[in-house]
């Protein structure tokens, strides 16, 4: 007894079938959609006017306060380094810098720009008490940031 086992020569063919034909046809469709609504959103969103004053909030700045606005779009950093400066001004450098070793004690995320922080009240601090009495106020707040920005103030 002889069997045969039948091979076809011939493929069939999974025209309009399958997984893949079916993910194909969706993202010819779907793909130039998303690629139009993206360039479009990033347009709206360039300056156009040149003016770096002028943003995308603009016109829901206007209706609302726009101190509270910018105040909270600011970083905790920023508003830390303010404070300090203003501190720096208002008391004494010594007071700025302790008060920047707690808040650096209290939230650690500060702590990577507590040395930006002291070099500027470094800075600040030459300005306005001159490079030998800001140095006399030195002291080891994120290394010794605050003694390098009076040395850069200085120099």
């Amino acid at each position: 007894m002889k069997h045969s086992v039948k091979h076809s020569t011939t493929r069939q063919t999974r025209r309009g079938r399958g997984p893949a034909r079916r993910i194909g046809r969706s993202l010819a469709f779907v793909l130039p959609v998303v690629l139009v609504l993206s360039g479009t959103l990033a347009v709206t969103r360039v300056n156009w006017s040149g003016d770096p004053a002028d943003s995308v909030l603009a016109a829901s700045e206007a209706s609302s306060s726009k101190a509270s606005t910018r105040a909270a779009a600011r970083a905790p950093h920023d508003v830390l380094r303010d404070r300090l400066l203003t501190e720096l001004q208002e008391e004494d450098p010594g007071v700025a810098l302790t008060h920047l070793q707690q808040a650096v004690d209290e939230r650690p995320s500060l702590a990577g720009h507590c040395a930006s922080i002291a070099r500027a009240l470094g800075r600040a601090a030459v300005k306005v008490y001159g490079p030998t009495r800001a140095q006399s106020y030195a002291r080891p707040v994120c290394d010794t940031a605050f003694a390098s920005g009076v040395l850069a103030a200085h120099s």
